[in-house]
Parts: C-alpha cells; structure tokens; sequence
C-alpha cells in the first residue's frame, strides 16, 4: 500500500452557521484549532499532495495553515455550496495521483488508523471507483475518488453532493465497513462540539487511570 499515490483535499470553505457566529474550524481541541487538528490526522498518513479549499473567513483561517506542508486555494464560489469545493479541489491538484481522499474540516475523531483502513480498502477493491466508509448502516466521511472519476466529477458528469448519486450509479461506488464511529462523527453545532468535547476529556481521564493502575 503506497499511500503516496493518495492525494487530498480538504474541504475548509463554509460558513459553518448552525455553530452560530463562531468559525469552528477555529474552535480548539485539546488546544488546537479543529482544522489544525484535521489536517495534521492527513499529514501523518503520509499522503501525497494535500490541498485545502478556503472559502469564507479566507484569510483567518488560511493563518490557520502556517507551518503545515499542505497548499491552500481559494473558491470564490463557496457559497454555492459544497460540491463547488469539490470541484476547485480536483482541478487545483497538481501531482499524479492514483486517487484522492475528499476529506472534511470538522471531524477530530478520524485518526490514521481510519485513513489506512480506506486507503486498503481502495488498492484492493473489486470494481468502484468511489470508497465510501459506513459505521453502522451510516455513511460517512471521508471518501476516496479514483483518477478514473476525478474529470467526470470536476465536469458534472456526477453530483457527489446528491443523496440520489449511489443508487442511480452503483457500478461506481464502494461502501466500506468501518470498525469505530469516527467516519460519521462531524462538528456542526455547539452541542456537537460540546459532546465531544466531554467525551474527549473521559477517554482521556479513563487512559490516564488505565496506565496508573
């Protein structure tokens, strides 16, 4: 498993309004900005090319990136929605790659561990030319594009974004069983970020305790 062949993009251009007037790629986790966090989970995966789309607060969260080996672009059309994200990302990558992870900013569950588990299941797939990961009958992210379906993407031919896009092209898509919740769990509301947070600090607590005794 070469996971230099993977590249990705990281989705940073929303405007995150359920989580009221606060940015929450900005908002920490165990100290760090959840972006920060984010994407040190894809640059110790050792991945190829890692590009991350800004969009809204562009420049506040651009200063976010200092420091990371990873390139920022910018969609001037955010506000179209996600799938104009998607679109940049593709388009702006520069390397060869044999497939891409279409990575979220808001998930600081995701761990490497999740990453490798994608990334074989993409070198060893049967057919499909997307990976999609699944946690107890729940899709989630991130996912995986093949080269093969990047331009069809990039050119509208398929809407990623569309609820309707595995049961109208089936031939294309692969689910993969995942064995934690980390691939559907996302930030979008202070509760969210509460709950993990409160989470977070137990399992922290409970590893503590487990390597005193």
């Amino acid at each position: 498993m070469d996971r230099a062949k993977i590249s990705a993009i990281l989705l940073a251009a929303g405007e995150s309004r359920r989580m009221g007037e606060i940015n929450k790629l900005h908002m920490p986790i165990d100290g760090v900005p959840l972006l920060r966090r984010s994407l040190k989970t894809l640059l110790a995966a050792e991945l190829g090319e890692i590009v991350v789309v800004l969009g809204h607060d562009r420049v506040n969260t651009q200063a976010l990136l200092k420091g990371l080996p990873v390139r920022a672009v910018y969609n001037s059309d955010y506000e179209s929605g996600q799938m104009t994200s998607v679109h940049c990302g593709l388009g702006s990558l520069e390397q060869a790659c044999e497939g891409v992870i279409v990575a979220l900013g808001d998930q600081p569950a995701l761990t490497v561990s999740d990453l490798d588990h994608l990334i074989d299941a993409f070198f060893t797939r049967n057919g499909g030319e997307v990976i999609i990961p699944e946690y107890e009958g729940k899709r989630g992210n991130p996912i995986i594009i093949s080269n093969r379906c990047q331009q069809d993407i990039v050119a509208g031919k398929y809407n990623l974004g569309c609820r309707r896009f595995i049961e109208e092209n089936p031939e294309l898509v692969r689910t993969v069983k995942m064995p934690g919740p980390s691939v559907v769990i996302d930030l979008d509301t202070p509760m969210d970020y509460r709950k993990f947070c409160d989470s977070a600090s137990h399992q922290l607590e409970a590893t503590k305790l487990q390597q005193a005794n």
